[in-house]
This record gives C-alpha cells, sequence and structure tokens, in this order.
C-alpha cells in the first residue's frame, strides 16, 4: 500500500472516529481524545525536529552548488515575482467572489449580538503585533544561532542564502567541502525524514481524531455558514491550480494530483507549512524538479509566501463587517483586500499571527478589531484549508518555475 493511500487512511479514520466519538460520548472512555492527542504533537515535533537543516542544507547547496551567481539571482527574483502575482490573483478573486457568497448570508442581529457576547477575544487582547520597524530590523539577525533558537525562520534564511552566496566567492576546493558537507546533512535528513513518514497514518490520526471528537459535527449557525464559505473560496482556488500546474506548468495533471496529496494532508491535519515541508519536497522529487530550484523556491515558499490566506483573512473582514452591520463600497472592500493581500508577506511568529496583521486594516477603515477574536475562535478550521491550500501553491510555484528546465 502506498504512503499516499495510508496516509489518507489515517486521516479518514481520524475524522470519522473522532466524529462518532463526538455522538456517542462514552463515559468509560472520556480521556480518550487527551490520551490521543500526544501521539499526534509527537509526530509533528518529529517532522519539526528536521525542518531547520533541511532548509538550510537545500538553501546552501543549492546556491553555492551552482557556479553563476547570476543564475541564482535570477531565480529568486523570477520567485517573488511569481508569489507577488499569485497573490494579487488570490486578493483580486476574494473581493469579486466573497462579497457575492457573504451577501447570502441572513444575520439575525440577535444572534449577531449573542455571538459576539459570547466570542472570547482574550487571545488577540493579549498578544501585541510586534512593529513593522523591529520586523525590518530583526530581518538581518544579530546571533544566528539565536535565530534558529527562535524559530525565526525569515532572518536564519536570510543569513543562510547571504552565507550561500559568500561560499561563491571562496576557494574552490573550500567551497566544495562545505558544500558536501550540506548535501551530507541533506541526505541524512531524508533518511530520517522516511523514517518519521512511516509513521504518518498513526500521527495523523492523534490529530485529528481530538479535533473531531472536540468539534463533532455540530457547527451549524452563522459561524459554520461563513466557514462553508471562506473554506469553499479556499477550495475552489486550490482546484485552479492543478490545471496551471498542468497547462503552464506541463505536468500531466494525474500525476501533479497524486504526488501533492501527501503534501496537503500533512499540511491540513498540522496547519503547519514547515510541518509539510519534507513531504512538499518529496512531491517536487516526484515532479522531476531539480534540487536547484526547490532548494531556492521553497524555503522562500514557507517563509514569505501564503497564498490562501488573504482569501480566508479578507473574506472573514467582509464577514465581520456584516456582522455587525457595517456596509462596506467597492473602494472599501478592494482597499482590504489589497491591503490583506500586502500584509500577508509579513506574518509575524505569535498565535494567530495571520490574523493580527488584519488589526491595522481594521484600524483604518473604522472596523470593530475585537471582531477579529471571532474569526480566532473558527481559525481551527479554516487554518487547515489554508494550509492545505499554501502547500498546494508552493509545489505548483515550484513546477511553473522549473518548466523550462525539465
Amino acid at each position: 500500500m502506498s504512503l499516499s493511500t495510508r496516509i489518507l487512511i489515517g486521516l479518514g479514520l481520524g475524522l470519522g472516529c473522532g466524529s462518532l466519538y463526538s455522538v456517542m460520548p462514552l463515559p468509560a472512555l472520556g480521556l480518550l481524545p487527551t490520551l490521543i492527542e500526544p501521539v499526534g504533537t509527537l509526530w509533528v515535533n518529529a517532522i519539526r525536529m528536521t525542518v531547520i537543516p533541511l532548509l538550510m542544507a537545500l538553501l546552501v547547496t543549492a546556491i553555492a552548488g551552482q557556479h553563476n551567481t547570476g543564475v541564482v539571482a535570477q531565480l529568486g527574483s523570477r520567485t517573488i515575482t511569481l508569489f507577488v502575482i499569485m497573490i494579487v490573483l488570490a486578493s483580486l478573486y476574494t473581493l469579486l467572489l466573497a462579497p457575492i457568497f457573504l451577501a447570502f448570508l441572513d444575520i439575525d442581529p440577535a444572534a449577531s449580538d449573542a455571538l459576539l457576547a459570547t466570542t472570547h477575544t482574550t487571545e488577540f487582547r493579549g498578544a501585541e503585533l510586534p512593529p513593522f520597524r523591529e520586523w525590518f530590523v530583526n530581518l538581518v539577525p544579530a546571533n544566528p544561532f539565536q535565530a534558529m533558537v527562535n524559530n525565526a525562520l525569515l532572518s536564519l534564511m536570510i543569513f543562510t542564502g547571504l552565507f550561500a552566496a559568500a561560499l561563491l566567492h571562496i576557494a574552490e576546493d573550500q567551497r566544495a567541502l562545505i558544500v558536501n558537507f550540506f548535501n551530507a546533512i541533506k541526505d541524512a535528513m531524508f533518511v530520517l525524514i522516511n523514517w518519521i513518514m512511516w509513521w504518518a497514518p498513526i500521527g495523523i490520526f492523534g490529530l485529528v481524531f481530538p479535533l473531531a471528537a472536540t468539534l463533532g459535527v455540530t457547527v451549524i449557525n452563522v459561524l459554520g455558514a461563513f466557514i462553508i464559505i471562506g473554506c469553499g473560496l479556499i477550495v475552489v482556488m486550490t482546484l485552479l491550480l492543478y490545471p496551471t500546474a498542468a497547462i503552464i506548468g506541463r505536468v500531466p495533471l494525474r500525476h501533479f494530483a497524486r504526488v501533492v496529496a501527501p503534501a496537503q494532508v500533512i499540511g491540513f491535519s498540522t496547519r503547519s507549512s514547515l510541518a509539510a515541508l519534507p513531504a512538499t519536497f518529496a512531491a517536487t522529487k516526484a515532479l522531476d524538479i531539480s534540487d536547484n530550484v526547490a532548494g531556492v523556491v521553497l524555503p522562500i515558499a514557507v517563509t514569505l509566501f501564503k497564498f490562501a490566506s488573504p482569501i480566508a483573512r479578507t473574506a472573514g473582514t467582509y464577514f465581520v463587517a456584516s456582522l455587525y452591520g457595517i456596509e462596506l463600497n467597492f473602494l472599501e472592500l478592494f482597499v482590504i483586500a489589497a491591503a490583506i493581500g500586502l500584509f500577508s508577506f509579513y506574518s509575524p511568529g505569535i498565535p494567530s499571527g495571520g490574523l493580527l496583521i488584519m488589526a491595522p486594516v481594521y484600524v483604518s477603515l473604522g472596523l470593530p478589531v475585537a471582531g477579529i477574536g471571532i474569526l480566532i475562535a473558527i481559525d481551527l478550521i479554516v487554518d487547515m484549508f489554508i494550509t492545505a491550500s499554501n502547500v498546494t501553491a508552493n509545489i505548483t510555484a515550484a513546477a511553473l518555475l522549473s518548466r523550462h528546465e525539465r
């Protein structure tokens, strides 16, 4: 049985058994979700421990393994340009469709008041968005090892990229020694990842079962309706990536769908593009995308590119406005979509950071900032679809950028 099939079985069993548990609570098994949850966490931690060494090894070997710095610079600029284009398209897509579907929501004022009164916003109030100046200054880490410890991934990747570029300007024998060292790290990480991925069905079951057991099938109300609309918009945009990879990237459609499935499932269940990175890189190898391309594109993607975030966050902002009875004109709708699309590249590493970046937009347009707390309440579900879509977009971007090479 293939890994993809085993992973899908683990996901299905986790969702099915968890949902069944939620509607048939058994007193004797009351601690079952609590006992199963550490299994999933342990598996995610095992994946995460490989991410930083793998990212650094990929970037160093992709850049320092080249003999022409111009090729690397050109690939990096094309990558960022493609990411900007894809974010713009996602933002325009949401601007055009989200207001139409949200208009079908019949929000009862009484239900709206009750929802606002019972929504817990303490997580939002307790967190602060780091000033842009602080974020910008910290892009160049004063201590790369401290950046590694603090999981400041963007800063670490900037240091790694500069370090790899510097290797191109030292003696050939010295450069080869360091590149071979990082090649060995990369190969060792993939051996370790293969061991970890063998346990993927059990790990995914451990992640999904407690979630399904807690949420059950009872999320059918105003929030449930928005979740369906928001996640539906993400799913449709994700499906559009398949013909994009097939037509523009020249990747067989069935092969692409089969290859990206494991990475999607891992991203969906872990809600982390970083945790899905090993499976994402494995997908690029299965698509015959060279390590030189994937080693540049994927590190940039997991640190900067959040394809589906503008879709969910923009639709969420429109939903909050509807919930508070605020009518937005087209210019305001456009400003929201443009600002959230731009801010998606600046996502601080704090809880609900992707949501907190919307605070300046809310303040500037006079929207109730406390409404972000409502989105935090449902972010667990929406973020699953966001991450699965982001993983798909990362693979699609690598396929598009490697089209001529392949």
